[in-house]
């Protein structure tokens, strides 16, 4: 066996320059002519040199009408335009150029241009990048669309942070209109019917800054003017939804400054919805929208749900306001007017609470003790509800029976109604104070359960704070506790000052600190008459309207001899 190698087969080699050898010019037409790009190529003149057949279907003619004519006879305008300059570019540059253009040919596609230089000339070629355009035109509307939808929940977010628990309706939803503008409507006037059954323009704005004057100025006057037959009347008497054009609002329009206005104000249409609050309306939504804005149905949508919102806010602030008016009426009846005592002028006051739940058992009281002296009640049952001005009733009346019959000292009457309490009206507390003149008004006498310390103020402006803390231990808790008892010299003409600690107590400060800020300005308004030191009183302690029930009782000396008055 012969285990010798065959020998060694030599490789054919190929030459490199064989295997690069350009086509022959018929396969080179062939491969110009059925490419499925559609090719041309320009002349020195900018005429059409060469169009392939994809070239021809595009444009919608044969070769024999393409070539040798100008671009702009065989592309419309715009698109010949477009490839000349894409052309020049190409040249100029020595290098391709590329952009995206609508069909030169009918239908609704699109291409890419691409121009690129040649030796003899530029070239041009349309790409059909229609689907790829499409699938990015239908991202960009999702893209949009999720945008305006993401848009709408935080505006709805927004709407119902904005009215979630206010107690200012109205200002509330002045705010309402700078919410909705600009994602709704290009402007907007909110409308509310008020507690006396009255249509009021709240709220107003614009998205163009030179015309939100214009629609305030609007708002201003537009609801003396209104006919009953205009899209806001109809939503506000019959809860109807509209959406007119602004002409046919203004053929409805008298002469006067709320037509001018609306002119000025140049909306095309507007959509008038009302706020609903059960089966009727308590306001209006007023959307004015600028020539070619067209809400579609997820805007719509959108504002009816501002509108239910904002109706609920107003629906809510009104049952409020109507239970406040009923508790405060309840606890007014229950509060006697002062008595008249002869050597002494006496006022009282109260101020309700801001807020309907806050009304509760904030008292003042002021009778003729059994031996003729003046004796001055002020008191807090805990709890902001009816219940407790209820229970406050109860007590103040059962405070003075104890008074009456007894003839014991502020002390002592204190000690009275808490064990009374304990029998009566178990789980019940309060604070109170009790300040009793005697001795020809020459001194005070009192006694405090867990009651901010009363005040006198004498004629030079000293005022002293007759404070032994709190007191002793509040009324409901402990009926065993020792009540303590202190006196106080009071000069002629001296301002004693009872009060409930709505008057001092704030969130960003003491009873302390509100304790002495009111024995500041007692010292600087006690020169005046009386009753106008109690209102100036409560003007500079509560600067608007109590978070809290506030009562005042206070009582000034004459030199006029012993007390005598009517029993209150």
């Amino acid at each position: 066996m012969d285990d010798r190698c065959p020998p060694a087969v030599a490789p054919t080699v190929v030459p490199l320059a064989a295997v690069l050898t350009p086509p022959e010019p018929a396969l080179s037409t062939a491969l110009l002519a059925t490419a499925p790009v559609a090719l041309c190529c320009l002349d020195a003149t900018q005429r059409i040199r060469y169009a392939n057949r994809a070239a021809e279907r595009l444009l919608g003619r044969p070769a024999t009408g393409l070539l040798g004519r100008p671009v702009d006879a065989v592309l419309p305008s715009d698109v010949a335009a477009a490839v000349l300059t894409a052309c020049a570019e190409a040249m100029s540059s020595a290098g391709p150029v590329a952009v995206e253009l609508p069909t030169p040919g009918a239908g609704a596609r699109w291409v890419e241009l691409h121009a690129w230089p040649t030796p003899v000339g530029p070239a041009f070629a349309f790409i059909d990048i229609t689907i790829r355009r499409r699938a990015q035109e239908a991202g960009e509307r999702a893209r949009q669309a999720a945008e305006r939808a993401g848009a709408r929940l935080a505006l709805l977010a927004a709407v119902s942070a904005e009215l979630a628990g206010a107690r200012d309706v109205e200002s509330a939803l002045g705010s309402l209109a700078r919410l909705v503008v600009p994602d709704l409507a290009d402007g907007c006037i909110v409308t509310v019917i008020d507690r006396d059954g009255r249509a009021r323009d709240v709220g107003s704005w614009h998205a163009d800054p030179d015309r939100r004057e214009v629609v305030a100025r609007y708002a201003a006057v537009r609801m003396d003017t209104l006919p009953e037959t205009s899209p806001v009347a109809r939503a506000l008497r019959a809860g109807t939804e509209a959406r007119e054009s602004v002409d046919s609002v203004l053929g409805l329009m008298p002469p006067g400054p709320a037509r001018d206005l609306l002119l000025a104000l140049r909306p095309e249409s507007a959509v008038v919805l009302p706020l609903p609050a059960g089966d009727r309306p308590v306001g209006v939504l007023t959307l004015y929208l600028d020539p070619g804005r067209t809400p579609d149905a997820d805007d719509l949508a959108a504002a009816r749900e501002v509108a239910d919102r904002a109706g609920r806010a107003v629906d809510r602030v009104h049952r409020a306001s109507r239970q406040a008016q009923l508790a405060e009426a309840l606890q007014r009846s229950l509060l006697t007017e002062p008595l008249s005592v002869d050597g002494a002028q006496l006022e009282v006051r109260y101020v309700p609470a801001a807020e309907a739940a806050q009304v509760g058992g904030d008292w003042y009281d002021a009778f003729l003790h059994p031996a003729g002296d003046p004796v001055l009640v002020i008191g807090d049952v805990a709890g902001h509800d009816t219940a407790a001005a209820a229970e406050m009733g109860q007590l103040r009346g059962l405070l003075r029976g104890i008074a009456h019959y007894s003839g014991a000292g502020p002390a002592e009457v204190l000690r009275g109604l808490d064990a009374a309490m304990g029998h009566m009206y178990p789980g019940t507390l309060a604070t109170a104070a009790i300040a009793r003149v005697e001795r020809d008004g020459t001194e005070l006498r009192w006694a405090s359960a867990g009651h901010p310390p009363p005040l006198v103020a004498d004629p030079d402006g000293t005022v002293s704070v007759l404070s032994r803390g709190f007191g002793d231990l509040l009324l409901g808790v402990d009926p065993t506790t020792a009540r303590r008892e202190f006196t106080a010299p009071l000069p002629l003409g001296a301002t004693v000052l009872l009060y409930t600690d709505g008057l001092v107590e704030r969130r960003d400060r003491s009873v302390d600190a509100g304790v002495a800020h009111l024995q500041r300005q007692l010292a600087e308004l006690v020169g005046l008459p009386l009753d106008r030191l109690c209102d100036e009183l409560l003007a500079r302690m509560l600067a608007g309207v109590p978070q809290d029930d506030v009562a005042l009782v206070a009582l000034r000396l004459q030199p006029a001899g012993r007390f005598a008055g009517a029993a209150g």
